[in-house]
């Protein structure tokens, strides 16, 4: 009875981590209207994200601070190769098209940790994981509308970066996880995708004009931070004590869905008939992907 009760408040956080996540557009649009750059919005995010999980971490455990000099470039690689890059295409991505279409872009990760587990993890690729792949591809293709002029080379490219930076994170994920704590590999991540951020972001003409924005954007990037990335964090991962990540993993797809109703009922995006196809076939895909390497090793977006 206390575990079927454990399980279902794990649904109950994942699913709820998923729908924060799934509320990124809603925070970062009114942002990159204000003013903000791609750049200026993955810092404000990577650093409130570092300042929740390093007060967090402080009154918790302080000895998940602790690791190897020796191990920092696994750091580097989920900081700058995964976030950095994945947060800046996608918010790119979100600028160009609907939210729709920049969440469901994103989720062509799967297909990239398919192809790259095969090439860095010798994981074998069956005929289900490639049938599963050509049905992803289809249906990014008609979730995005660029069959149909919809959606130019641009969007379509930037989305699909953010699938691969955020794919990226399961090669260096995969083997920070093994030696360290989960808080310990957010936590680090997000120092490192900061402090690689701040030479580029401006940060006075970036205060500038979140202060200009007034209440409204110092919301908005409290928003971004804690509601739409560090919430989401620590829901998921608390939610993966009493369920599979495999099944984590298919719940967290409510992400998309999430997005897509946000566009629609706050932005007025349309959704048409070959969209919602779109969707549906990379939904079905996903359960290809439940055993493979990205399942164990994704703990964090």
């Amino acid at each position: 009875m206390e575990e079927s009760k454990n399980k279902s408040v794990s649904v109950i956080m994942i699913i709820t981590a998923a729908a924060g996540w799934g509320l990124v557009g809603l925070f970062s649009r009114p942002l990159s209207a204000a003013g903000l750059s791609a750049l200026q919005i993955t810092f404000v995010r990577s650093s409130i994200v570092m300042l929740g999980m390093g007060l967090f971490v402080l009154f918790k455990d302080r000895s998940l601070f602790w690791i190897k000099l020796k191990d920092f470039w696994l750091f580097l690689g989920t900081g700058l190769i995964s976030i950095v890059f994945f947060n800046v295409c996608y918010f790119l991505t979100i600028v160009e098209t609907t939210l729709a279409t920049a969440s469901i872009l994103l989720y062509t990760a799967p297909c990239f940790v398919m192809l790259m587990s095969a090439l860095f993890f010798k994981e074998k690729v069956t005929l289900q994981k490639l049938a599963a792949l050509v049905i992803a591809f289809a249906g990014c293709i008609l979730v995005s509308g660029f069959a149909k002029g919809e959606v130019g080379m641009y969007a379509m490219l930037t989305g699909i970066g953010s699938g691969l930076g955020y794919a990226s994170y399961s090669i260096f994920g995969k083997v920070a996880l093994k030696r360290y704590h989960t808080f310990t590999v957010i936590f680090y991540t997000f120092v490192v995708a900061t402090i690689g951020l701040l030479p580029f972001v401006h940060l006075t003409r970036m205060v500038q004009v979140i202060g200009k924005g007034g209440s409204g954007s110092i919301l908005e990037a409290l928003g971004l931070g804690l509601v739409s990335t560090f919430m989401p964090y620590i829901c998921y991962t608390s939610g993966l004590r009493s369920i599979e990540a495999g099944v984590a993993s298919v719940l967290a797809f409510a992400e998309p869905m999430v997005a897509t109703v946000t566009g629609i009922l706050v932005f007025n995006e349309p959704l048409h008939f070959l969209n919602a196809m779109g969707i549906v076939l990379i939904f079905w895909r996903n359960r290809a992907f439940e055993h493979t390497a990205w399942k164990q090793a994704w703990v964090t977006q």
